[in-house]
């Protein structure tokens, strides 16, 4: 676990075993069972989550009917960032999708770090910006109304696009990009035949 942490960390940042272990004296480690939610409907987020091991997906509900906001996998982070910034209730669903490992951070841990490492704010900023820089590609793609061009940018601009075609159920990829399981899987086989 320590290694892959301190390998993640390090393609960001060249940290010193001194900085990885201020940094990893105050994560925290949890399992989550297959199913398990880690944050439900109407919680308040407190922590910033790492995926060691496992899918975790985040889902939200718009008038009855589920939307994929992410999907993450290993060394990928995720939390619910209006409730945890705006120390709001959860409008986003997080459910362990197989057996799920994290290490995580609470908000006022990453705080006080933030204030006295210099290294983790710059891993911590870093990983933010990557974060959210996928989540604008997404949104970028969503706009598309022809489905194999969403299908296409998908695949040309986000960097764990056949990480999630491998290891994601292939109806929650769907969800993802807003089709169908039936036009996905259409697309998809379109998509690789032109290749």
């Amino acid at each position: 676990m320590s290694e892959l942490l301190y390998n993640s960390l390090r393609e960001i940042y060249p940290l010193s075993a001194t900085d990885f272990e201020e940094i990893t004296k105050i994560m925290h480690h949890k399992k989550y069972k297959k199913n398990e939610r880690i944050l439900d409907f109407g919680k308040i987020e407190k922590k910033t989550n790492l995926v060691l091991n496992g899918i975790v997906h985040q889902e939200i509900m718009i008038e009855d009917e589920i939307f994929t906001t992410d999907i993450s996998l290993s060394e990928m982070y995720f939390n619910n960032l209006k409730s945890y910034l705006e120390e709001t209730p959860s409008v986003e669903i997080q459910t362990a999708i197989t057996d799920v490992e994290v290490l995580y951070l609470t908000k006022e841990q990453a705080e006080k770090l933030r204030y006295e490492n210099h290294a983790f704010c710059y891993i911590y900023a870093k990983s933010w910006e990557k974060t959210h820089l996928e989540r604008e590609k997404r949104s970028y793609l969503l706009q598309k109304k022809n489905a194999f061009k969403r299908f296409e940018l998908f695949m040309q601009t986000n960097q764990n696009a056949n990480r999630y075609l491998q290891e994601v159920p292939q109806k929650l990829v769907a969800n993802y990009l807003n089709l169908t399981p039936e036009t996905f899987s259409r697309i998809k086989k379109e998509y690789f035949l032109k290749k």
